[in-house]
């Protein structure tokens, strides 16, 4: 299993509102329709109102590549940057 975790720097309160459009496009839903995907779900720290974690889990480092090709999370990078000013990950590979 691939575990990736992503730590996503928010614009000055914009963080409710990337959450909110992720689900309303319906990208959200896609991404976890995907084959591969194990897991896909965002975090809020309470007392990090400029954080958003999420933490994705995948059969393996080729469905995750194909996820980044998806129509829908090249749709999710077009918006991206309006809400999100620093993303960073970290990632691992844990033995079945």
């Amino acid at each position: 299993m691939l575990l990736i975790q992503v730590t996503y720097t928010m614009r000055p309160g914009q963080r409710d509102a990337f959450v909110r459009k992720i689900r309303e496009s319906g990208i959200l839903d896609a991404i976890r329709g995907e084959e591969g995907c194990l897991g896909y779900s965002y975090y809020l720290p309470e007392e990090e109102d400029g954080t958003l974690l999420l933490i994705e889990k995948w059969t393996g480092a080729p469905a995750q590549k194909a996820h980044l090709e998806t129509p829908h999370m090249k749709q999710m990078a077009a918006f991206k940057p309006e809400y999100v000013a620093d993303t960073k990950l970290i990632s691992c590979t844990i033995p079945d």
